[in-house]
């Protein structure tokens, strides 16, 4: 008896120390989340009045984080819109969409309606997930849709987009949601978004060493009890199948540019194999840029940035620009 019950507390004191691990195994994205652009003016918007206006704060849902802002460009005489979402990054646990201001301005330039949406995020006081912040993007889509047309901006087609946590959020939405989307989706593009959660490839938290640690952590992301032992089993793969966007790859799936460091251990770079390979089996058209220098930030490969900012304009060109 006095075994099961020490038995027990373990279980209650490793889940706390799951929890924790979670949120501060991730914080550090937000220190050297993708925001870094070598590129300066290129990609820099001077914003007037003449580019676009901007709505803030637009309610989705109830929680006090389920808010999004709306950019919307100045000419307002076309027939339909492209939407582009872009989703922040902060290891789930922090950030906001005012980070992501200037990209979202550049987007809008472009003549898209773009917007940056936020999202309940991790802390010790509640249960958010990368499931449920998934959810809650979801559930966003179809008040943004409506919200640009009370606006005057019918929109008829999207993309999404995001670094790091948003990445993540993207992709899912992207492989996962987009048979529900409200408009649909025609592409995505991301920057060291996690796409998988296998122990093996998250060598850089242990997480390959401690079945434990690995059952704990994946199991807060998401939302569900995962134990130890379902680790390698078809039961594992179906527990975090709603947060690894890499399993909803088929051969239907949107073309997509992605972007992954060779030394990054915040999305360890062992963990992209997944996307790329799913993708290629698919036959899915896609650009996957490494950078051969660089961690999370890709701040060691101006080269390689530019060619991810470059293909990103040829992306949208090519699959979100009105015919």
């Amino acid at each position: 008896m006095k075994n099961k019950e020490k038995k027990g507390k373990g279980k209650v004191m490793w889940g706390f120390i799951y929890v924790g691990t979670f949120i501060a195994a991730f914080v550090i994205s937000a220190i050297i989340k993708v925001s870094y652009n070598p590129l300066g003016k290129k990609y820099t918007v001077n914003w007037t009045d003449s580019v676009g206006k901007i709505y803030t704060d637009i309610a989705y849902g109830d929680g006090k984080l389920n808010r999004f802002d709306l950019y919307v460009p100045t000419d307002n005489s076309k027939e339909t819109y492209g939407l582009v979402v872009y989703l922040h990054a902060g290891g789930f646990t922090s950030g906001d969409k005012s980070d992501d201001s200037q990209m979202l301005k550049w987007l809008c330039s472009k003549g898209y309606v773009a917007a940056g949406i936020n999202y309940t995020l991790r802390n010790e006081n509640n249960q958010a997930s990368v499931y449920s912040q998934s959810i809650e993007i979801k559930n966003s889509i179809p008040v943004i849709v409506e919200e640009a047309k009370k606006l005057g901006y019918k929109l008829d087609r999207m993309a999404i987009s995001g670094g790091s946590a948003g990445g993540c959020l993207a992709l899912i939405y992207a492989y996962r949601d987009a048979d529900t989307s409200p408009i649909p989706v025609k592409m995505v593009f991301e920057a060291v978004g996690p796409s998988s959660f296998y122990a093996q490839d998250w060598t850089p938290y242990g997480l390959d060493k401690s079945p434990e640690a690995a059952a704990g952590l994946f199991g807060v992301m998401a939302g569900k009890n995962i134990t130890a032992d379902m680790l390698g089993t078809k039961a594992y793969d179906e527990a975090i199948k709603d947060i690894s966007a890499f399993m909803w790859v088929n051969e239907n799936s949107v073309p997509t540019l992605c972007a992954y460091g060779k030394y990054d251990k915040v999305c360890p770079f062992e963990s992209s194999k997944h996307l790329i390979n799913a993708l290629k089996e698919n036959n899915v058209p896609y650009d996957y840029i490494e950078f051969p220098h660089s961690g999370h930030g890709l701040q060691n490969d101006n080269k390689m940035y530019a060619e991810y900012m470059d293909k990103t304009n040829e992306y949208l060109n090519k699959y979100l620009a009105q015919k």
